[in-house]
């Protein structure tokens, strides 16, 4: 089986407490704007205190945020409160490998779960019923064409991980002792690998189940580049390449997607590392054209799953020196070589046939189309899924052996086999949305566990870029900070800050104004001057128009925005973009206007008096003083500034240890005035050393008289040669 993978663990966990750094950073510096009690949707309209025990609210509700008013604070502080205390609990984690643990997973979990309660900018929340399950909230709003800030798949994907830390990491700050691997570690860290597994597969197959033209014909990524939300300097590289090479990487991206995560459960090595790379790989590529906050990052550090402990040792220069291959190979050996080609093979193969792959050499290009049907993809994907579950089942089956060396041992592995069993149970009713008929086929018991535990955020379903949006040029209606507005102006690199409000206003441009409710309540915050919401749009507020006098108009256009092609030119500054009107987004409205009271009243945004703040306690003093400190600094530099505390930290440390990791390479010379003369220390050396001792002749006196000859001291003098010397000792 191998060593355990106790660095590859090591690295998801450290990867894991820098993603979580990254969430609450981002958000603790849009909070005043977002959720602050003069924000675009102020979080005390989603936490409203009722009459309820704290443990009905909790239940309803599962937010720690019930517990401000106790402490003196109101939700908008207890939001920032949760933020500063989970930043600094991953950047301890980031840093000491020591508070990588268990118990402080789990805080940072709760803490992360708490704010996502109140990350929803939807009205409806403040107006269901408290015991409202969030599955019936997301239908409600889908019905009524709202939209969901916090499902997004990262802030879920990053719940759903965060979890699972709680039980791949060590527990070792109740008790004293070495982060030994566990009998049922192995057990547990397979849970990543099945989300991996869950996260991408999906991806892949949703993207042919939507029956989107884009991605049937192979050229959705002609348009993704210059219709996400915040595209990179990179998306208008890639957005030149000519439409074949596009064509062809939508190939690569569902191969990457669909086929190689089979080969997360192999049982050869080289087939896990090779899909390692391969989703490594797809996931630069996206960072590099596209800015999605710690989404691609955090992929990548589940993909950790998939390494073993030889492999991280080679990065870190640590791994053994393994045996020369004997000849001829073993029976294992061979079989292992043969399927590893047979995989390759297929891959190849399949790639070939199922998108018709030919080289035109005449035009010298790769022409590629899709050579199967949607009733053929469907009925593959019906008689695929749960025979892939079954063979998930057989890879967590290949962890358990090994695991019975002792009783409590085996209790241990019992629990947390339990609980890996459960989740694996609850996670097949997302994963089998992919097709419903496999859905319905698994036993309603599973059915009810899942609805347990949806509220908590533990399993969720994934599929990303199910149809490609903005085919007929990406719509964008004013200019902030990071999205597109300026056609001359770089795209920005912002990852891995997470710019809420830019990613809400580029869905809200997919639809009428009225399905997006909060973009009324921004209007309107705008034209009352709110300095909060204001540094949404730009936190150099010299930078924005108004910053003196508050706008008396405010109306919102949406444009259409094109990459420029690099054949393009202009008299003036280089333009990345191209963009056309194509109609009025929201009219022109001034504050008091009818029309304006009229939808702040219908979507229950009307501002009322505020419930005065508790008396000034320390608290929300320190909490105060920290945001006039953070105020000046952007997300991204706020994030970056963190990590670079942490770089360094790390460096310094590692210099310091540096010395004390091994001697450098020490001339030999002779040993000091009455020592024992030895060579190396070992133990030949040794027992050559004590029989001098017992013969006592007179030559041992030469090791402490100054005046002997060199040849007295060829035993030990690094000058003398080793085998004089060791004819002396004889």
């Amino acid at each position: 089986m191998g060593d355990p993978p106790r660095r590859p663990r090591s690295l998801f966990l450290a990867g894991l407490a820098a993603a979580y750094l990254a969430a609450f950073a981002s958000l603790y510096v849009q909070i005043p704007g977002l959720y602050g009690r003069d924000g675009i949707l102020p979080a005390r309209k989603v936490l409203r205190l009722s009459g309820k025990g704290l443990w009905e609210q909790f239940r309803d509700m599962p937010t720690v945020l019930w517990l401000g008013p106790r402490l003196g604070l109101d939700t908008e502080q207890g939001m920032e409160l949760l933020c500063v205390l989970g930043a600094l609990g991953s950047l301890g984690a980031l840093l000491f490998e020591a508070l990588r643990d268990s118990l402080l997973f789990a805080l940072l979990w709760l803490l992360y779960l708490s704010l996502y309660q109140a990350l929803c900018p939807c009205p409806m929340r403040a107006l269901l019923p408290p015991s409202c399950k969030s599955a019936l909230l997301s239908r409600l709003c889908s019905l009524l064409g709202l939209r969901l800030q916090a499902e997004e798949p990262w802030d879920s994907l990053l719940l759903e991980a965060g979890f699972l830390a709680v039980l791949v990491a060590p527990l070792r700050l109740l008790r004293v002792g070495s982060a030994a691997w566990r009998p049922h570690d192995g057990v547990t860290f397979w849970l990543v690998r099945w989300l991996l597994f869950r996260l991408m597969f999906a991806s892949g197959v949703v993207k042919l189940t939507s029956r989107c033209p884009t991605w049937w014909g192979l050229t959705a990524l002609t348009y993704h580049y210059e219709t996400q939300c915040i595209p990179t300097p990179g998306a208008w590289f890639a957005h030149q390449l000519p439409v074949w090479f596009q064509k062809f990487s939508v190939v690569a991206t569902y191969v990457i997607e669909i086929a190689v995560p089979v080969l997360f459960f192999a049982p050869a090595r080289r087939l896990r590392l090779f899909a390692f790379y391969c989703q490594v790989l797809l996931q630069l590529l996206i960072i590099l054209t596209g800015n999605y906050n710690f989404f691609n990052a955090l992929t990548i550090i589940l993909a950790f799953s998939l390494l073993d402990e030889e492999h991280v040792g080679r990065w870190l220069g640590r791994t053994r020196r393994r045996h020369s291959s004997a000849w001829p190979p073993s029976l294992r050996s061979l079989l292992s070589a043969l399927l590893e080609l047979s995989a390759y093979g297929l891959l190849l193969y399949g790639s070939i046939r199922c998108f018709g792959l030919e080289i035109n050499w005449e035009k010298r290009l790769l022409d590629s189309k899709v050579a199967f049907t949607y009733h053929e993809f469907t009925t593959w994907l019906r008689t695929v899924t749960l025979p892939l579950v079954g063979l998930g089942f057989l890879s967590l089956c290949a962890c358990v052996r090994g695991c019975f060396w002792k009783l409590w041992a085996a209790l241990q592995w019992a629990v947390f086999a339990t609980a890996t069993l459960g989740m694996f149970a609850i996670s097949l009713v997302p994963f089998t949305y992919i097709d419903y008929e496999s859905n319905g086929k698994l036993w309603p018991g599973i059915h009810q566990m899942f609805n347990a535990v949806e509220r908590f955020q533990v399993v969720n379903s994934y599929g990303l870029f199910r149809r490609m949006t903005g085919v007929g040029g990406r719509p964008e209606e004013i200019e902030f900070m990071y999205k597109p507005g300026n056609v001359s102006r770089v795209p920005p690199v912002v990852i891995p800050h997470q710019p809420r409000l830019d990613w809400q206003m580029w869905f809200a441009a997919l639809g009428p104004h009225t399905s997006s409710p909060w973009f009324t309540s921004f209007v309107h915050r705008l034209l009352q001057g709110q300095r909060d919401v204001i540094r949404l749009v730009q936190v150099d507020e010299s930078l924005y128009p108004f910053s003196a006098r508050p706008p008396l108009f405010i109306r919102a256009r949406l444009y259409k925005y094109w990459f420029t092609s690099s054949a393009e030119g202009s008299p003036g500054p280089a333009q990345w973009w191209r963009r056309q009107h194509v109609q009025e987004f929201f009219p022109s409205v001034s504050l008091g206007d009818p029309a304006l009271e009229s939808l702040l009243s219908q979507h229950g945004l009307k501002d009322k008096p505020p419930l005065s703040r508790p008396a000034d306690a320390i608290l929300p003093r320190l909490l105060r003083s920290l945001r006039q400190l953070s105020q000046p600094c952007s997300g991204p530099i706020l994030l970056w500034s963190l990590y670079l505390v942490a770089a360094t930290a790390c460096v310094l440390r590692a210099l310091r240890r540096r010395p004390r990791g091994g001697s450098p390479p020490a001339r030999h010379k002779g040993p000091r005035r009455g020592e024992p003369a030895d060579r190396g220390g070992g133990e030949k050396n040794g027992q050559v050393r004590r029989k001098e001792e017992e013969r006592g002749d007179g030559r041992a006196r030469g090791g402490t008289d100054g005046h002997s000859d060199g040849r007295a001291r060829g035993g030990t003098d690094g000058h003398s040669d080793g085998p004089r010397g060791s004819k002396k000792k004889k």
